[in-house]
């Protein structure tokens, strides 16, 4: 919760700071946007769905600028850099949250199929946080968060592609935090479990109301978690009260790793 000042202004955890989000047009990315906002960072939200992320940066108000940015073009992110920097003037936070999914078993998704979600979801977080050194390091030091999954840490049938880009993203998390602690720059990964977002959507369209009704019933909190609740974790990750956090993963999975029940 936001504090007040001696002079009753009221301050945020992120005042001062400036963040770029990435698949910030909805879901989650537009939730980590209004959540960053709200901390009072200027954000510029990143995406392909020009649309609908200016409207959702044109809601958030004069804090938010929307820029268009597929994270598989490095001249796409030098373009939103440049922005941030001469627009607000330096970079603090990145949030990698763009990310695609595919499904298809192993030896029958097209691997064309296979290569685009390694693209998007893998290759585009290298691009950002390559392109991320350079203006935080010039600020002094920064935030980085990648938005793995819970896919990252196990398998699942029918996704393989997909797992396969969420445990790289957190190997790479763990990697770059080494490399960078030396300029300041923290590096994290966020595991979400099952999110009301669009993209859960397109799973329960393609696996059914029945199979979604029992990921649901195998989480031990019992229901799906909203985009809000992860920003919450996205959000401390970028402040200073994480100072002291850099190179691991966060689960936010509602009890869903913790095991299994029998019968």
């Amino acid at each position: 919760m936001a504090a007040k000042s001696r002079n009753g202004k009221i301050m945020g955890k992120l005042d001062g700071k400036v963040a770029i989000v990435t698949g910030a047009a909805r879901g989650m990315g537009a939730a980590h946007s209004r959540r960053l906002a709200a901390e009072g960072a200027n954000v510029i939200l990143a995406d392909v769905l020009d649309a609908e992320g200016k409207t959702v940066a044109e809601e958030i108000g004069a804090s938010a600028l929307y820029k268009h940015l597929d994270v598989r073009s490095e001249a796409d992110w030098r373009s939103a850099i440049a922005l941030a920097t001469e627009r607000f003037g330096r970079l603090d936070i990145l949030v990698n949250n763009s990310g695609i999914l595919r499904f298809g078993r192993i030896g029958e998704i097209p691997i064309e199929e296979f290569r685009s979600v390694m693209d998007v979801n893998l290759m585009g977080t290298v691009l950002g946080v390559s392109a991320a050194i350079a203006p935080m390091t010039h600020a002094g030091g920064g935030s980085i968060v990648n938005i793995a999954s819970v896919n990252g840490l196990a398998g699942s049938p029918g996704i393989s592609a997909y797992v396969a880009s969420k445990h790289a993203i957190v190997g790479f998390t763990k990697s770059a935090a080494m490399e960078l602690a030396a300029v300041n720059i923290r590096v994290n990964a966020v595991c979400p479990g099952a999110v009301l977002t669009p993209l859960a959507q397109a799973v329960s369209a393609e696996i059914g109301a029945d199979a979604v009704g029992r990921l649901a019933r195998s989480v031990p909190m019992g229901r799906r978690a909203t985009p809000e609740e992860i920003a919450n974790l996205v959000t401390f990750l970028a402040s200073d009260e994480s100072s002291y956090c850099t190179g691991t993963q966060f689960v936010a999975d509602g009890g869903l790793l913790t095991g299994f029940t029998l019968g």
